[in-house]
């Protein structure tokens, strides 16, 4: 079973580093900013692009079985 968690998270996390590089339109991805901009300002893409690699790292770390 952890191998699917980590396997979505890895999922989630670089198509979250892919909206972020691309700056996508996308609604979800929208609204992600809209939230994210009060706190980050104009390096909210930044942040999403590092966060979304992060979450890919633990859900990496999750399927080689170091925790969770």
């Amino acid at each position: 079973m952890h191998t699917f968690w980590g396997g979505l998270m890895i999922a989630i996390g670089l198509l979250m580093s892919w909206w972020a590089a691309a700056r996508s339109d996308f609604v979800v991805y929208r609204l992600l900013v809209a939230r994210s901009r009060l706190l980050w300002g104009d390096r909210v893409h930044a942040f999403h692009f590092v966060a979304g690699l992060l979450v890919a790292l633990c859900g990496l770390l999750m399927v080689l079985g170091v925790f969770g």
